[in-house]
């Protein structure tokens, strides 16, 4: 990898809500810069697209993330679903800089802050396409101008099948306003050991009297991450849910 001293200066152009631009140096960009941002690029659909695109209602943001391509969305699942994102942005901003002799422009998938404050970069890439050199060299370039920042930068693949299913199932459970605090408070404390999913439904419709509505909720509980399961296996009525403590 080249030494930053060797890629000179980057430029961040971001594009506000009104469509404006505004453009800073990289090594001067906070996560406030981003307060009235909206993607760099329009989600379009037309026929004969190569990618699949569209909009995805995060539980995180209570609103539209988009995307463009099937990975991202089973990437942006995951994030959304991951406890520590608090904040989520795709297509953020444009980086413009120079990679040695060559000039390097680059739109990331996504922007997303981590509890505690901390900003996160994510790219999505196919995991066949990684080993090309090409493609290499330009996520080399952009990790090392995120991390100059002390950013985190990833690059995220094709997630485990077991899990993406599991994920992508609960969250048809995701929207908090679905389900009454009171009653989901109540099928919650009566889940207080480790136990099976049918069983944590049971002991929920007791408290509910609705088998069907307390089921959901147990299931809003695991995507909302108050009930833990192990998501690397399929989720049975025979699998272990416990509280999360």
């Amino acid at each position: 990898m080249q030494p930053m001293s060797l890629m000179g200066a980057a430029a961040v152009q971001i594009r506000g809500r009104d469509d404006s631009v505004s453009v800073t140096e990289l090594s001067l960009l906070t996560l406030p810069a981003f307060d009235a941002a909206t993607p760099w690029r329009r989600f379009r659909a037309y026929r004969g697209q190569r990618h699949y695109s569209g909009s995805y209602w995060s539980a995180t943001m209570e609103s539209l993330v988009g995307y463009e391509s099937r990975l991202e969305l089973a990437n942006l699942l995951g994030e959304d679903f991951d406890p520590s994102t608090v904040w989520i942005l795709s297509q953020p901003f444009l980086v413009e800089g120079r990679d040695g002799s060559r000039k390097r422009r680059h739109v990331p998938d996504y922007l997303v802050e981590r509890t505690g404050g901390r900003a996160c970069v994510i790219d999505v890439k196919p995991a066949a396409l990684l080993s090309d050199p090409k493609i290499a060299a330009a996520l080399t370039w952009s990790g090392q101008l995120v991390e100059s920042i002390g950013w985190d930068y990833v690059v995220l693949s094709e997630p485990e099948p077991v899990r993406l299913s599991n994920l992508k199932f609960l969250a048809g459970y995701r929207r908090a306003f679905q389900f009454a605090p009171v009653e989901v408070e109540a099928v919650r404390l009566s889940v207080q050991e480790p136990m099976t999913f049918g069983q944590a439904c049971r002991v929920g419709a007791a408290q509910l009297a609705e088998p069907e509505y307390a089921r959901g909720i147990v299931l809003h509980l695991l995507w909302a991450g108050r009930l833990t399961t192990d998501l690397s296996a399929p989720l049975a009525s025979t699998a272990i849910v416990e509280p999360a403590w």
